[in-house]
């Protein structure tokens, strides 16, 4: 019983590997020198700071959808949940200044509800995530719309706006450095911590065999439904820069559940789940930023963007099922 306790298996996947992350660095290099030969000032301190800024909340929300899909599951739910955030922030802060603070804890509260209620749904009720998700999703955009009768009310206060918007002014050597950078700066600490602790290689090895996994003493639905709020509250983060950034819109967290399953995916992580990294996965939304904003600069059209997401899910679906039958 003991060496079942000491799961040799999940350690040896969790470990982040170079050869795990070199492909999405790759990829990564060249994107950034083909957009530098475009825009020879992409790399300069302001731009980069910037460009790192608004991408800020698709990595987050790759983050949280990598312990989602490294467990086996997937969460559709996150695009509607970030949409319903933002209006509920709205209406509920109404432009008044001493609301802010007490309206960001209830967006955190709010966006760990919804991904423990999916989390239970899906384990304790064995509904498959994708069903749960997409009734979220559905649930999520239907009361929003009822609850703001069609039209978002209500204003943001400036203290709110001030995480997407403001940055820390004539930094030495880099400028401008926004808010949203030193949340990413922290998120990324965290879900590295969180990957290499216990229940980061308990998740990996609920996603490679949950069967194995519970015979092993680990309690599967507790590990999975822990990815599902992990995920919530990484959709509530963004929601809250998304606001600061653009505004209440209904469609602040439109697409975002594919954009950040794309990045995943991209980022080298199995959607069957098992194995991956967390620092690929958020690679994989930095590439993706780094991609469409070389569509923009190219003359692109941004209604692309969904085009390119499903060929990246397909090629990168079709070369993981390749390995998989060659080993």
């Amino acid at each position: 019983m003991h060496t079942i306790e000491r799961r040799p298996l999940p350690l040896r996947l969790l470990r982040i590997r170079p050869g795990s992350v070199l492909p999405i660095v790759a990829v990564l290099a060249v994107l950034v020198v083909l957009l530098t030969i475009r825009q020879p000032d992409f790399l300069s301190p302001p731009s980069l700071m910037s460009f790192l800024g608004r991408s800020t909340p698709i990595i987050l929300l790759a983050a949280g959808q990598y312990f989602v899909i490294v467990s086996g599951e997937f969460d559709l739910s996150v695009g509607s949940l970030v949409t319903a955030q933002v209006v509920v922030a709205s209406r509920l802060i109404d432009s008044e200044p001493s609301r802010t603070w007490p309206v960001v804890v209830l967006l955190l509260a709010f966006g760990a509800i919804v991904g423990l209620v999916n989390g239970l749904v899906t384990t304790r009720l064995r509904v498959p995530s994708f069903i749960t998700t997409l009734g979220m999703f559905l649930i999520l955009v239907g009361a929003v719309y009822l609850w703001s009768d069609g039209a978002p009310k209500g204003g943001l206060s400036e203290e709110f706006r001030r995480f997407g918007r403001r940055a820390f002014e004539d930094v030495p050597g880099l400028g401008r450095i926004p808010y949203a950078l030193l949340v990413l700066i922290v998120a990324v600490g965290l879900a590295v911590i969180l990957t290499r602790s216990d229940f980061g290689r308990t998740l990996v090895a609920v996603g490679g065999n949950p069967r194995t996994a519970q015979l092993s003493g680990v309690r599967v639905w507790r590990a999975k439904t822990i990815a599902f709020v992990l995920s919530g509250l990484a959709a509530a983060v963004a929601a809250i820069l998304i606001g600061g950034y653009s505004g209440v819109s209904f469609q602040a967290g439109a697409g975002l559940e594919f954009g950040a399953i794309t990045a995943v995916v991209l980022g080298g992580v199995a959607l069957g789940g098992g194995r991956g990294s967390v620092v690929g996965a958020m690679l994989g939304a930095l590439t993706l930023e780094t991609l469409f904003a070389l569509m923009n600069f190219y003359g692109v059209s941004g209604a692309l963007r969904s085009t390119v997401q499903g060929a990246i899910i397909l090629l990168a679906v079709a070369v993981s099922s390749v390995r998989s039958s060659s080993r």
